[in-house]
């Protein structure tokens, strides 16, 4: 996990100032990417459809890719944001160019992100930065910087999270398969699940699409 002891707000180093870059990658997330990895956790983050030979470099930098174990800063748009970091990790799954013939060449245009700091729920502003595509090589210093504005991680809780639904069935078993099929088909877009500090059930507050969101109607009144 990439931990740092201080905000800092120096201005990021920009597309060809500081040199070449030192192996470190800015990843833009496509459109609506972002939601979905704010609402379900994932290990990794992969990205397909990539072309490399497009990606960015600073002035002097050799077009090599990224490379696994090179550090990534994943930024959003409107406007640019931090919303976590992570390295590069070596696919799981080898794609083929021809899904239906197992010899022929890999694919390429994928890349693998594993995180290492997730910051979706709060994330910080990346002014300063210019992105040239999905994929940029930063400058030396630049991902240290952004590391740097996340400041150290909060400190890590128990939390108890519930999801009650009221369902009519016949038996148990039956009961039990429909509470997985409504939560498969209804998710965390539509379904309010409880979160509450463990040994505070008091502070329970319902979260919907990632956010906190009210219950109560009387209080929408």
């Amino acid at each position: 996990m990439t931990d740092t002891d201080r905000r800092v707000s120096g201005t990021i180093h920009v597309r060809g100032e500081g040199g070449p870059g030192d192996g470190a990658w800015a990843v833009l997330l496509p459109p609506g990417r972002y939601d979905a990895e704010r609402l379900v956790h994932h290990d990794t983050l992969e990205l397909t459809g990539l072309d490399a030979a497009g990606a960015a470099y600073p002035a002097g930098a050799a077009p090599a890719g990224p490379r696994p174990g090179d550090p990534v800063a994943v930024l959003t748009e409107g406007p640019l944001r931090l919303v976590a970091l992570g390295r590069v990790a070596r696919p799981t799954v080898e794609r083929r160019e021809d899904p239906d013939d197992p010899q022929s060449d890999p694919a390429s245009g994928s890349l693998v992100v594993a995180y290492t700091r997730r910051a979706f729920d709060e994330p910080v502003a990346a002014e300063g930065l210019t992105l040239d595509g999905p994929v940029t090589a930063l400058p030396a210093g630049a991902y240290r910087e952004l590391a740097e504005r996340l400041g150290p991680p909060p400190e890590r809780r128990r939390w108890l999270v519930s999801l009650d639904l009221p369902i009519e069935a016949e038996t148990p078993a039956e009961a039990v398969r429909l509470f997985w099929s409504y939560v498969r088909d209804l998710g965390p877009q539509e379904l309010p699940a409880f979160v509450s500090p463990s040994g505070n059930e008091l502070a329970m507050q319902a979260f919907v699409l990632g956010a906190e969101a009210n219950q109560d109607p009387e209080e929408d009144d």
